[in-house]
């Protein structure tokens, strides 16, 4: 890929990309991607919230500021070029994007286990573009209270579910990155991936990530 504004850190098998990803998916191939996993904002307003803070000490210095991001969900054309690059496509949030998702029986929710009287939401779901019957993946919300680094951080045992689930596809795509989680257990599973992420200090948190050898 190439573009303005375009950088890229690899790490072995995985590359970080600082664009903004219209842009770039615009530039690539028709289904380059064996499987795209995909957390768009869901126009809830939700990075919008009162500066928020980590509990752990160690990122206590990292600070969930204020963004427009998540104002709006993306234009059906992002939807257009996700599914022209990609075999399969994995869409977090599905319930805020039914409008430009055909019908499919692959469901996946995300049990977070919430405690009794949790204000969170007691699940996420998930639209898959497989064969398959709904599922149900089971991981505790609190497993990111030590390390969130990103306000819609996703656990890094789901994403490495997904992954196993989708039958560890050769080459993946996550076009939100954020923290950069999909690309972390990517890593782990020793599967290519490329991950882009528009805002600079996510891009950065996430190659910090991809760099360490102890995983969290």
């Amino acid at each position: 890929m190439t573009g303005a504004g375009l950088a890229a850190r690899g790490f072995d098998l995985i590359e970080l990309h600082n664009i903004d990803c219209m842009e770039a998916m615009k530039e690539m191939p028709d289904k380059a991607f064996d499987l795209a996993i995909v957390d768009p904002p869901y126009g809830i307003g939700f990075a919008m919230e009162k500066e928020r803070k980590p509990t752990a000490t160690k990122s206590a210095q990292f600070k969930f500021k204020c963004k427009e991001w998540d104002n709006s969900i993306p234009p059906k054309e992002y939807f257009d070029q996700l599914f022209r690059v990609s075999k399969n496509q994995i869409v977090w949030g599905a319930n805020y994007f039914l409008d430009y998702l055909p019908k499919t029986s692959c469901v996946i929710i995300w049990d977070k286990l919430n405690p009794e009287g949790m204000r969170f939401s007691d699940g996420e779901m998930a639209w898959g573009s497989f064969n398959t019957a709904l599922r149900i993946c089971k991981v505790i919300r609190t497993y990111l209270q030590e390390d969130q680094i990103h306000p819609t951080q996703k656990p890094l045992p789901l994403m490495t579910w997904c992954i196993e689930k989708a039958g560890f596809p050769k080459i993946i795509l996550d076009p939100f990155m954020g923290s950069g989680t999909t690309l972390r257990a990517a890593k782990d599973l020793g599967l290519n991936a490329i991950g882009i992420e528009i805002e600079e200090r996510h891009c950065e948190a996430a190659a910090k990530r991809m760099a360490q050898e102890v995983l969290f």
